[in-house]
């Protein structure tokens, strides 16, 4: 039997590149095209892991295929934090998040050839410096954490500005390493 061939769901760069670090070259790429909106008294694990699922299954996939689709959601407590589509959500966000501890929620969703979905999720604890306006302002004027969950990049400028990190650093980016070689492995994609 041949091996698989692994198509990522999703457009992110940062997952690929994520990917390569352990060996795992995407035969296809395909963006999902599914609601992100959480329901109403969604919690951050189910929302996360929901939005995995989805993206996975919102892939056609044929029978050499094995599909990878992640997700990661900024949470504070309870609350879903959005991404930062505008300037001004950014400094909302980086205000909440200044001085305190939030979660970096990353949900995982392999298909295997069978059409046998697996999941993990990891939860990072991650925490900001005490900012000032300044620090905010000059981290919004790089343009680096715009589009982001929770209004950062810790692969880039942000990570001077964290204090704490506790789970998995490649979580917080996008797809959490150790957890997504496991499942590959599991569904039959040959990793060295």
């Amino acid at each position: 039997m041949t091996a698989p061939q692994l198509v990522l769901a999703s457009s992110s760069p940062r997952r690929r590149d994520l990917l390569a670090r352990i060996g795992a070259s995407p035969a296809r790429i395909a963006s999902p095209d599914i609601d992100e909106t959480p329901l109403k008294g969604e919690l951050p694990r189910a929302y996360a892991l929901r939005l995995a699922q989805a993206k996975a299954a919102a892939i056609g996939r044929s029978a050499d295929e094995i599909i990878l689709a992640g997700d990661t959601t900024v949470a504070l407590g309870r609350r879903i934090l959005p991404p930062a589509e505008t300037e001004d959500v950014q400094r909302k966000l980086l205000g909440l998040l200044s001085g305190r501890r939030h979660q970096c929620i990353s949900a995982i969703c392999v298909i295997d050839r069978a059409g046998q979905a697996r999941t993990r999720i990891v939860e990072t604890v991650v925490a900001f410096k005490r900012l000032s306006d300044a620090e905010i302002d000059g981290y919004i004027a790089s343009g680096e954490g715009l589009g982001k969950a929770g209004g950062y990049a810790i692969q880039g400028r942000a990570e001077a500005l964290i204090r704490f990190v506790s789970g998995s650093h490649s979580g917080v980016i996008g797809l959490p390493l150790f957890e997504t070689r496991a499942l590959l492995l599991s569904a039959g994609y040959p990793l060295g």
